[in-house]
């Protein structure tokens, strides 16, 4: 069975592809069609057939490819979550199919989130993280209410990847550490992936979690200015990330990276807003404690509020 959904392209969209590729080739280049065809876990680069407010924000980084002659290829399964899954992906241009600009990168590593239907889902608190929350569609509101419909379901999915999408993109964009948002496509977010390739096996190698690190007194100090800052840059932006922990903080070598922000809270809108950010500010400062670095979890409140408002 393919991993990607089996939704072939329009003749639009193949139109489209094979038109750009030609006018960034020479006139006697091969097109992607005649270098490659995609295999069962491969599908074309879903880049263009997004609407420009589903792509991340600009300036986009060096290491994105964006090339319409792009192919993703499902490398395996990242991560099984409470609403959905992480798949590594890389998006390559295949050997043989030039780019327009010789410096772009032919390359990357991307994360594929895919959020489940409300039926396959294992998080069943969601109703404390939406409050406040509104579709934009009052027909989709509805939906979302009926829960027993299919509709209500699969928007309620949708409805997850969008707050994610948003807020990432809005904390990328005021300069909080979280993976770059690539794109968004129904219920998938592309988004950065954080991590490397082992020196010695070569293989690719998923940056840790924050739960399994015992850093020294220095990065430690470190870490915690780092995360203190993008608590302050959510915090600013009237969000609280709502389910932080260090099994949601990324240690990418000196540098964290904060994941998982789909059910991220509307300060003034959420009811239960602040005891949600106390909880992970009392989550964080535990941990913190636990390796020698004691702060108080009710004084980072005070100062993150102080912030939101």
């Amino acid at each position: 069975m393919p991993r990607f959904p089996a939704t072939p392209d329009s003749a639009y969209l193949v139109e489209r592809r094979e038109r750009a590729a030609r006018a960034e080739a020479p006139a006697d280049a091969p097109t992607p069609a005649d270098v490659v065809e995609p295999g069962p876990d491969q599908r074309w680069s879903t880049w263009r057939s997004v609407a420009k407010g589903q792509r991340g924000p600009e300036p986009r980084p060096g290491w994105l490819v964006t090339s319409d002659a792009a192919l993703d290829t499902e490398l395996g399964i990242l991560k099984t979550g409470k609403e959905a899954d992480a798949f590594l992906i890389e998006r390559g241009v295949p050997d043989g199919v030039p780019v327009p600009d010789d410096g772009a990168a032919r390359s990357c590593l991307l994360v594929a989130k895919r959020y489940r239907g409300r039926e396959h889902t294992t998080f069943h608190r969601d109703g404390d993280y939406t409050e406040g929350r509104r579709t934009r569609r009052t027909r989709d509101q509805r939906a979302v209410e009926d829960r027993k419909s299919r509709w209500g379901r699969a928007v309620a999915a949708t409805q997850w990847a969008d707050a994610e999408f948003v807020a990432m993109t809005a904390a990328w964009e005021a300069g909080a550490p979280v993976p770059y948002p690539v794109q968004i496509d129904g219920t998938e977010i592309l988004m950065e992936f954080v991590g490397g390739t082992d020196p010695d096996s070569g293989e690719i190698v998923a940056a840790p979690r924050l739960t399994r690190e015992r850093p020294g007194a220095e990065l430690l100090e470190s870490y915690w200015e780092q995360l203190t800052a993008g608590m302050s840059v959510l915090a600013r932006l009237g969000y609280a990330h709502g389910d932080l922990s260090p099994y949601n903080v990324l240690a990418h070598g000196e540098r964290l990276v904060i994941i998982d922000l789909p059910q991220v809270v509307d300060l003034a809108a959420n009811p239960f807003g602040s005891e949600m950010l106390l909880r992970d500010c009392r989550n964080m400062c535990a941990w913190f404690a636990s390796r020698g670095l004691d702060r108080d979890p009710e004084s980072l409140l005070a100062d993150l509020l102080a912030q939101a408002w």
